[in-house]
C-alpha cells in the first residue's frame, strides 16, 4: 500500500484513488462526479494537492499518486 500526506499526517491509500474519493473519506458524505453533494446540501470544502488547488470539477478525475501532499479544508461558520 502506498502513502499520502492528508492534513500533515501520513494515510496508506490504494491506486486508483481520486480526491473525490479522499472528500467523501473525510466529509463522510457521497459526492457526484462534479464534486457535488449527492445530498444537494452544501459541502464548504476546498481540496490542495501538492500546494495547488484542485477545481471541484475535477475531483473525480485527479488521481492521487504516492507521497501526495493533500490538505482538504473545511468551512466552519462562526467567528
Amino acid at each position: 500500500m502506498t502513502t499520502l500526506k492528508l492534513n500533515g499526517a501520513a494515510h496508506p491509500f490504494n491506486p486508483g484513488t481520486t480526491v473525490a474519493d479522499l472528500v467523501t473519506a473525510v466529509t463522510g458524505r457521497t459526492l457526484l462526479a462534479t464534486g457535488q453533494a449527492a445530498d444537494g446540501g452544501r459541502l464548504g470544502v476546498a481540496v490542495a494537492r501538492n500546494a495547488d488547488i484542485v477545481p471541484r470539477s475535477q475531483w473525480a478525475h485527479s488521481r492521487i499518486e504516492e507521497n501526495d501532499d493533500v490538505e482538504i479544508v473545511t468551512a466552519v461558520q462562526g467567528g
